[in-house]
């Protein structure tokens, strides 16, 4: 990576989507996993993972260079819990080596740990389906 990345996260939802979506572009798992608190829920790859095996399948994922584009839709807050909404795009490889695009809407929960840090406990994106 040629620059450190900012992973600090403030009160601002779109800062918080520039941030993940800076980190994500990176490339490097370890500083995307940053953003996630060591328990953190994420179905990513598909599949609901935590722990351990959460920060291995996003290491690997991002380590074929996905590119993403984030817009927020909506936002709720109470306390030191927020849930945003974002509609997102991966441009990515398959598995065969053929680009493909996957986009979808994705449930995002952060929360204020006692630090006062905003940190990612909840990562939920939904793929959109094609019309049959």
């Amino acid at each position: 990576m040629s620059q450190a990345l900012d992973l600090t996260l403030t009160d601002d939802p779109h800062q918080q989507n520039d941030v993940f979506t800076d980190a994500f572009n990176s490339g490097e798992g370890a500083v995307f996993d940053q953003l996630y608190r060591s328990d953190a829920i994420s179905n990513l790859t598909g599949t609901t993972l935590t722990g351990p095996e959460r920060t291995r399948a996003i290491t690997e994922f991002l380590a074929t260079r996905p590119k993403l584009t984030a817009t927020v839709r909506q936002t709720y807050r109470t306390g030191d819990t927020m849930l945003l909404i974002v509609d997102f795009s991966v441009e990515a490889v398959g598995a065969d080596g053929s680009p493909e695009k996957l986009d979808g809407r994705c449930t995002d929960v952060l929360v204020r740990d006692g630090n006062g840090k905003w940190i990612m406990a909840i990562d939920r994106p939904v793929m959109h389906t094609p019309n049959t």
